[in-house]
Parts: C-alpha cells; structure tokens; sequence
C-alpha cells in the first residue's frame, strides 16, 4: 500500500504505518491539551497503545491464517483500523471461521489481562469505585489508561463481530452460511446484509454527525460490494481451465532478434507480452515496460537476450484459471507459463484472466454458457 513505512516485522509479517495514521495520533493527543505537554504525551501514548491491540488483533487473524497455509504479505495500520493483507481467503468455511475469529479472540484476552489489572489497582487500594467513575473526568493516570484500553477491547470485540461483512462478524456469518451453500450464494448473502447495515450505520453517523463513523460505513459498503464481485469472478474462473484459454496465436521471440523486433511487433499487433524461446523451451519473457526501460537508458542497438527477464510462475494447462491466477498472486507474477507436461504451450496475464472473468460473467448475465466451445475461449 502507497504511503506507508515499516515500523516492525512480526511471524515473517511486515508490518506498516499509513502516514494518515498521524491524524489520529494527534486528534488522540488533543484530548489531554489542557494538561500541557504531559497530556499531549498521554494523548499520543493512549492510541499508541490501542493501535498495539489492533496489531495485536490482526496478527491473532494472520498467524492463523499461516497455519493454514495461507501467506500474510503485510499488516497496515490505518486511522479507521488495522489491515492484514493476505494472499487468499480459504474456501474451507471452517479455516475461514477460525481465522475470522482470532482477532477478536486476542481482543478478549486483552481485555480480561487488563480487567485482572483494574481489579489488582482497586485490591492494593491504589484505585477505588469512585475513581472509575470520575476518571472520565479526570487527567493522566495510569488508572484511566487501564480502563480506557479495557473499554476499547471490548468495544473492538463488539464492532468487529457485528455480522457486516467484511467485518470480522460478516466473514463468521459467510463461513457458517458456506457450509449450507455454495461460497457464492454465502457471499451474496453475507455482502448485501454488510452493505444494508453500513447504510444504517452511515445514516446513523450523518445524522449524529459522526464523521469518522460514516467514514468506517462507506468503507464496510464498498468492501462488501467489492467482494461480492470478486466471488463471482472466482466462480466464472473456477469453471475455465488456463489450457482453454491461453492465447494461442501470440507471437513469439528468439534470444538473438534484436530490440527492434519487438518495438515493431508491439506497434502492430499491440500484444504486450512475449515469449522468448531457445528453440521449444522457455527462455524468459519480454515485456512492454522492459522494452520502455531499455529505450529510456538508451539501449536500442541490444538483442532480446539483455532485455529479457526469467519467467517465475509456472502453471499447468490443467490448472483452473482461478488456481493460476492465485499462483501468480502467491509468486507476486504478473505473468505466468502454461505447460502441458514439459511442453511450453504459452503465456498469460492478469490482464488476461480479468478480460475473462469479465466476460464469462457477462455471458453468465445473458444465460450463455459458459463452456468453451470448439477449443475453448482466447484471451
């Protein structure tokens, strides 16, 4: 994600700060102003804190998630919350539920931890009934760091298991629905109950004049709706097979054409993509952005050998577009090699793979089949 820095690295997870997370930090330290410098310290240390439970939350989903075999590229942490960014979602309900579950099992834990605190602080007497409820009121205290934390966790716990999806609640309700109907139709489901509650959740921060509340609500509406499509196009994919719909007619290279070929061949069959071959074999691959590159440096009078760049996925043309398309996501590939056995058969692109999801679904929409037909569908 743009604009964000790592500040950690936990179970192999980079773990990164969006620059607007200073927005919050400094609103979290405006709350203590009337404290001086102390209080802005406070302030800041207090969501500083919290942000810690909410890394703590996303690392309980990721390190399941691990468990599974699913990879967790990186975490984000966000003014409106935290982000494990992960590779797949397990289309076994019951992995999905456990790691939905996770996060706000570890919110739990640390809100009981902190409870055993407030009780320890009232038991030596260093707290007592009175303080709690006037600490509210009151300024910098180890006491109100305690029960404000305690109160966040719990509210974490609360929000997070309200049944909108995508929150962790929604995907609980689509993983338990998955195991009584197809992953789409769960999805649908799932989606369209997260997108009615975020518009009574955005309602409610309108007219409350709950800016960031709204902010969240816009936020779980677009995500709903943004996974809803990614289902069906999972759906489409799974029923394709990459040896049905790789292209076929795709225009090849060999080590010793110079750069200018492929300037041609890109000019006039608008193909972005090449194979270069050692006779059968996959040599490497050329792209539009390297031919761009080496013009840039000044490399023209350079053969497709200097220019070329290893392929690093490789799919078999049995696999379903959908499998490759998570393979390329796994090897972080925008391109991947088709094999029938050894055999090189060709090349295909995320670009590829979206141009048919979009299509499949479309003939979907229209009652078409979508099986291929005479040799299967080239994208």
């Amino acid at each position: 994600m743009n604009w964000s820095f790592k500040v950690a690295r936990a179970s192999g997870i980079d773990i990164k700060v969006h620059i607007t997370f200073l927005i919050i930090v400094i609103i979290g330290a405006a709350q203590f102003a009337a404290h001086g410098v102390p209080g802005y310290l406070f302030g800041a240390a207090m969501i500083l804190l919290l942000f810690l439970c909410v890394t703590l939350h996303e690392l309980g989903h990721s390190v399941v998630a691990q468990r599974f075999g699913v990879q967790v590229r990186q975490i984000v942490l966000l003014p409106i919350g935290g982000v494990a960014m992960m590779q797949r979602i397990p289309s076994n309900p019951w992995q999905e539920l456990w790691i939905a579950v996770a996060g706000p099992l570890v919110n739990v834990v640390i809100a009981l931890a902190l409870a055993i605190g407030v009780g320890f602080n009232q038991a030596t007497g260093r707290m007592n009934l009175t303080d709690l409820l006037q600490m509210a009121r009151g300024g910098p205290s180890a006491g109100l760091m305690l029960v404000w934390l305690f109160q966040a966790n719990v509210a974490l716990v609360l929000f997070n298991m309200i049944p909108a999806f995508p929150l962790d609640g929604g995907r609980v309700l689509r993983a338990i629905l998955a195991m009584r109907m197809n992953y789409a139709r769960a999805t649908a489901v799932a989606g369209g109950i997260g997108q009615f509650m975020a518009i009574l959740l955005g309602l409610y921060g309108l007219l409350a004049g709950h800016f960031l509340i709204l902010i969240v609500a816009v936020f779980i509406f677009l995500a709903a709706g943004a996974e809803q499509v990614e289902s069906r196009a999972r759906t489409v994919l799974t029923g394709f097979r990459v040896g049905e719909a790789y292209n076929r007619d795709a225009a090849t290279l060999a080590e010793t054409d110079p750069l200018d070929t492929v300037i041609h061949r890109i000019l006039t069959s608008y193909q972005p993509d090449f194979a270069v071959l050692n006779g059968r074999n996959l040599a490497g691959v050329v792209t539009r952005a390297d031919v761009i590159g080496a013009l840039a440096h000044g490399a023209r009078d350079v053969s497709v050998r200097q220019v070329m760049k290893p392929q690093a996925a490789r799919v078999s043309a049995d696999a379903t577009l959908d499998q490759v398309r998570q393979t390329m996501s796994d090897a972080g590939a925008r391109l991947a090699a088709v094999y029938d056995g050894a055999h090189f058969l060709g090349l295909v692109s995320t670009e590829d793979i979206e141009e048919a999801a979009a299509l499949l679904q479309f003939m979907n929409g229209n009652g078409s089949s979508p099986r291929p037909k005479d040799g299967g569908v080239v994208v």
